[in-house]
């Protein structure tokens, strides 16, 4: 498995950053990278790129402005995300963690900078919406 944390401090407090983190259906109106979320039932979501790939995402644990945490698979790896939020006053401090198999042995070399490249765009992204 492979890897990848980020962990920064946002311009939010935690009820705001948390609900925005875990609006998926939401996530289309300020990530970047997404063409459209579908919500499948209470624990799964999938998220499709512009370019329609798809990621089906399974919420394996939730404590409210605490701790969120999935599994995630598509036809090029599987694996396991933990967020954890933190309050810092008027800020949060948000600590992303993935943990990611390749299902393919030629993408193995290159999981490492994808995690890395996505994680930065998800903080962009987010500190982008959390902006009066």
């Amino acid at each position: 498995m492979t890897v990848s944390n980020i962990k920064t401090l946002l311009p939010g407090d935690i009820q705001k950053v948390w609900g925005l983190v875990t609006a998926v259906a939401d996530y289309p109106r300020w990530r970047s990278d997404l063409g459209k979320t579908e919500i499948l039932n209470e624990k799964q979501f999938r998220d499709y790129t512009k370019k329609g790939y798809a990621t089906t995402f399974t919420v394996t644990a939730c404590e409210p402005h605490r701790r969120w945490e999935f599994t995630m698979d598509n036809g090029n790896m599987q694996g396991r995300w933990v967020g954890v939020f933190t309050p810092r006053g008027k800020q949060t401090e948000i600590d992303f963690t993935e943990e990611v198999a390749a299902k393919k042995l030629f993408l193995k070399p290159f999981v490492k900078a994808y995690l890395q490249r996505q994680q930065a765009q998800f903080v962009a992204d987010l500190e982008k919406a959390l902006l009066p």
